[in-house]
C-alpha cells in the first residue's frame, strides 16, 4: 500500500499550482481535500493554502534572499515548499523543530531527496536572519503587505491617504457574515438557534439581514441552513438589495448573476420577476441550487449581458442590476489568490466589457427605472471611471445620489474600501432613466 502524502508535500504541490501555474485556489482546494481522510490535516492544509496565497508576494521574496539561484522555475514544488515553511514559522507560528523537520521531510515525498539539505539549510538561515530578513521586506509597500508591486502602485495612486489601511485590511481574516432568508426566518429566530447550537452570533448594526459569525466554520452544519434559512453573503454585498427600490411586480434584471446571491436577496425582498442571466454555461447550476434551498424562482439563461439579442424577450425592466466582472482587488481578503492572478494588463479589457455590459443594459431599462453598477474591485478606473464616461456620453441619465454608513463618496457612487465597516470592498453607482 502507498504511503499517505503528509500535508506538506500536499500542500506545496497545490500552492506551487495556484502560485505559479494560475489555477485557482478553491479549483485545487477540492482537489487536494479527499487525499486527506484526517479533518486535522484538512485544517492545516486549509490554513497553509490560504496564508500561503495570502503572503505569497511576501515570501517568495524572502526565498530569493536565502538562495544564490532560483528554483522557482526547475523545482517549483520545492519553492512553493519553502515558502510554506516560512508561512509556518512566521504566520502560523508552529513550533520550529516540528516544522522544519517536516517540511525537509515533505522533500523526500515529493521525489526531490538531494535538495532535502537545501531545505533544511534555508530554514535554518531564516530563523537566524528573520530579524534582518523582516526589516529588509517591510522596507517596500508590496512585500510588506504581500500584493503585487503593480497593485500597490495603483492603490497608492487611487487611494493615497488610505493606501496602507486597505492593503493590510485585505491581508486580515474576515468574519463569516450571513444574510436571513425574510421568506423563511427572522434575524432574531436564527439567532436563537446558532446561539442555542454554542455558535457565537450577532446582528449587523446596520443591514437590515445581516448577521455576523467571528470565524469561519462549515455553515451546512447550522441549524437551518438545510431547510434555506440564511445563505452566506458578506455586508457589502447585501447592500444592492437596499439601493434598488424593490417591490412587488417589478422585473428585475441580474446581468452578471452568478453565483446568485444578489439575485436571492432580491427575490427574498420582494415578489418581483427576476431574470438572472449569466455568460458562463458551468455556473448556471450554482445558481439554480441557490435559488432551490431558499425557496425562490426565477428565469435563469445563459447569454451574454452585453449582448441581449440571444435572450431578452424585449419586455423592458424596471430595475437592473450589473455586478460586474472586475479586478476582484475589492475581496483580496476573501480570495487571497487573486493577487497571484491579476495582471495590470488585465484592466483595459476588463474595462471594456464593463462598458459594454452597461451601455447594453441601459437599452433594456424601461423609462423611469434604475440601473445599480456594482463592482467587487477598489480600482477608480473600473468604478467612476466607467460610469463617469457612460454618464458623459447619454443624455437620459440622473445619478442618484448615494450614501451608506461606511465609505466614501467615490466620483460618480460610492466606494466601501476594503475592511470599512469590517466588510468587503464594493463600489456602488445608481442611476436613474429619465
Amino acid at each position: 500500500m502507498n504511503k499517505p502524502i503528509s500535508v506538506r508535500a500536499l500542500a506545496a504541490e497545490a500552492l506551487a499550482d495556484i502560485a505559479l501555474s494560475g489555477h485557482s485556489l478553491r479549483e485545487v482546494a477540492d482537489r487536494a481535500f479527499p487525499r486527506l481522510p484526517d479533518s486535522r490535516d484538512r485544517a492545516l492544509l486549509t490554513a497553509l493554502l490560504n496564508e500561503g496565497a495570502r503572503w505569497w508576494p511576501r515570501y517568495d521574496a524572502a526565498i530569493d534572499r536565502l538562495l544564490d539561484k532560483s528554483i522557482r522555475r526547475n523545482d517549483p514544488k520545492i519553492h512553493a515548499l519553502l515558502v510554506i515553511g516560512l508561512i509556518q514559522l512566521e504566520v502560523l507560528e508552529l513550533p520550529a523543530y516540528a516544522a522544519v523537520a517536516a517540511t525537509v521531510e515533505a522533500v523526500r515525498e515529493l521525489r526531490r531527496p538531494r535538495l532535502a539539505g537545501l531545505v533544511n539549510a534555508v530554514l535554518r538561515r531564516w530563523q537566524r536572519e528573520r530579524e534582518t530578513l523582516n526589516v529588509a521586506l517591510d522596507a517596500t509597500p508590496a512585500t510588506r503587505h504581500a500584493h503585487p508591486a503593480w497593485l500597490a502602485a495603483v492603490i497608492a495612486r487611487d487611494w493615497p491617504g488610505q493606501a496602507e489601511a486597505i492593503m493590510a485590511a485585505s491581508n486580515v481574516e474576515p468574519p463569516l457574515m450571513l444574510r436571513v432568508n425574510r421568506n423563511r426566518a427572522t434575524r432574531e429566530d436564527v439567532v436563537e438557534r446558532l446561539t442555542g447550537a454554542d455558535q457565537a452570533v450577532e446582528l449587523h448594526p446596520w443591514l437590515a439581514d445581516g448577521l455576523v459569525l467571528p470565524h469561519s466554520t462549515d455553515v451546512t452544519r447550522l441549524p437551518g441552513f438545510a431547510q434555506g434559512d440564511f445563505a452566506v453573503q458578506d455586508g457589502a454585498a447585501q447592500v444592492p438589495a437596499d439601493l434598488l427600490g424593490l417591490a412587488n411586480g417589478q422585473r428585475v434584471l441580474d446581468a452578471c448573476a452568478a453565483p446568485g446571491g444578489k439575485a436571492c436577496h432580491a427575490l427574498e425582498r420582494a415578489n418581483v420577476h427576476l431574470v438572472a442571466v449569466e455568460s458562463e454555461a458551468k455556473r448556471i447550476p450554482r445558481i439554480r441550487q441557490n435559488l432551490e434551498r431558499l425557496g425562490l424562482r426565477a428565469t435563469v439563461v445563459t447569454g451574454d449581458a452585453g449582448d441581449a439579442s440571444g435572450w431578452w424577450d424585449g419586455k423592458a425592466f424596471d430595475r437592473v442590476m450589473i455586478d460586474a466582472p472586475c479586478s476582484a482587488t475589492g475581496v483580496i481578503r476573501r480570495r487571497p489568490d487573486v493577487r497571484l492572478h491579476r495582471r495590470e494588463a488585465d484592466i483595459p479589457a476588463l474595462i471594456a466589457q464593463q462598458a459594454r455590459i452597461l451601455a447594453a443594459c441601459w437599452e433594456l431599462l424601461a423609462p423611469g427605472g434604475s440601473l445599480l453598477y456594482v463592482t467587487c474591485s477598489i480600482l477608480r478606473a473600473e468604478n467612476e471611471g466607467v460610469v463617469g464616461a457612460f454618464v458623459a456620453e447619454r443624455a437620459d441619465v440622473d445619478l442618484v445620489p448615494l450614501s451608506l454608513p461606511v465609505g466614501q463618496a467615490a466620483g460618480i457612487g460610492w466606494q466601501i474600501l476594503p475592511g470599512e465597516g469590517d466588510l468587503d470592498g464594493m463600489y456602488y453607482a445608481l442611476l436613474r432613466k429619465r
